[in-house]
């Protein structure tokens, strides 16, 4: 058994002890989980049973025509080739839900579509906690927020095989919540991307929202990659950082930076909640001194940045998303090219650091599918002990002659 396997298989045996001690003694499991979860269960616990064997249906005739024609239908629509990717890739089961937590759409991959249809983790179904029991998707619509629910976390022991990450998916030009994304699929594949990965997937969405003020197609920050248009704020965030407004260089703190990259990220905009959890994770840190970082952010901003929620209020621009939409158009060396490296190295934000690993694993897999020896010599700068890379380019160019396979050759060499 790997590390990771039994670290998942030991946290997985905490949360069904932790369930034990809620469903045979109450409040007695209030140190054992989460806060969330254990409201969840509370409300769970009041009206459904622990042997609930899958979720209520409702009118499925109602759920098609609350579907059919919605803007989250044709954003699906535009993008559904990633997200049936993404299921595949994963051995996922994808649901797209209404603000009521309704599933309107599902696609699975092999095995998981399968183990959701058991429980009616289909289009039509109620996966709301006081109908379903605690999950993802319903944590995600309640606190407008991403979220994870790992095996026994969910109430009904129906999924507790499962783990699933969930985030909510917003009109850009609004801030209206729309319903979430969730994906899902076994506890024992669970992994440390998953719920930057669900971001992303909302992200993607959002983009491709019709009538979407910021980001008017599923390319990505802008309608073209190659859009010349000149955006308030330009991020850099992948190696160096830097950020300009209206090609002014703002002078930032790291803090202010992370802080500004967040928002960058979320232009749907944060609550003063959702904004430190991002930030600071577990650390003991006050809303006060987060307070007071917006506040010298807002400043050096020129005052645009809205409250309640945190929101930018210019046209923004960020290598992350160029990066990510060069990606979905199969455009590897000029996303390779864009890549300047790690995402805000050193930083200690949780969902920045997941979303690095995101961008770094997005990039290295672009690369060993379609490895350019061009790009991938531009990548070995910035990665040079990842030989797999080179590894992969020298077998895919054979004995075929290359100007850079000499190069590719030392530094595979360098690296050893």
């Amino acid at each position: 058994m790997t590390s990771l396997q039994a670290e998942l298989d030991a946290r997985k045996q905490a949360c069904h002890q932790a369930w034990t001690t809620f469903v045979e003694h109450g409040d007695l499991a209030a140190s054992l989980v989460r806060p969330e979860i254990l409201s969840s269960w509370t409300r769970s616990g009041r009206t459904i049973d622990t042997e609930l064997a899958a979720a209520p249906l409702g009118d499925e005739a109602e759920a098609s025509a609350r579907w059919r024609g919605s803007p989250l239908q044709i954003a699906v629509e535009r993008v559904e080739s990633d997200l049936r990717r993404t299921a595949q890739d994963g051995d996922l089961v994808l649901a797209v839900t209404d603000p009521d937590t309704r599933i309107l759409w599902t696609y699975g991959g092999r095995i998981m579509r399968r183990k959701a249809e058991t429980v009616n983790f289909v289009a039509g179904a109620h996966w709301d906690d006081e109908s379903a029991g605690t999950n993802a998707l319903d944590l995600a619509n309640r606190t407008d927020g991403p979220a994870m629910v790992f095996s026994a976390e969910h109430y009904a022991p129906m999924v507790h095989n499962w783990v699933c990450w969930a985030a909510p998916v917003h009109d850009p030009a609004t801030g209206q919540q729309l319903g979430v994304i969730d994906l899902s699929t076994t506890w024992d594949r669970s992994h440390p991307i998953g719920l930057a990965t669900a971001r992303m997937m909302a992200r993607l969405i959002e983009n491709a929202l019709p009538h979407s003020r910021h980001h008017p197609t599923a390319a990505g920050p802008t309608s073209d990659p190659d859009d010349t248009g000149d955006p308030g704020l330009v991020f850099t965030l992948l190696g160096t950082a830097e950020a300009r407004l209206d090609g002014r260089r703002l002078v930032l703190n790291r803090r202010q930076t992370e802080v500004l990259a967040l928002l960058a990220l979320h232009p749907e905009g944060l609550s003063l909640e959702q904004l430190h959890a991002l930030l600071y994770g577990d650390q003991a840190v006050t809303f006060s001194t987060l307070k007071a970082e917006v506040s010298h952010l807002r400043s050096a901003l020129g005052g645009q940045l809205s409250s309640r929620p945190y929101r930018l209020l210019m046209p923004i621009e960020t290598d992350v998303e160029h990066l990510l939409a060069l990606l979905r158009r199969g455009r590897v060396a000029e996303a390779v090219e864009c890549y300047g490296g790690d995402l805000l190295p050193g930083t200690n934000s949780p969902a920045l650091t997941e979303l690095g690993e995101y961008v770094a694993v997005a990039v290295r897999e672009a690369l060993l599918e379609t490895p350019d020896p061009d790009a991938v010599l531009r990548y070995a700068e910035r990665a040079p002990y990842d030989t797999a890379v080179v590894e992969r380019c020298l077998a895919v160019l054979g004995e075929r002659a290359h100007p850079a396979r000499p190069l590719l050759r030392a530094r595979l060499a360098a690296a050893r």
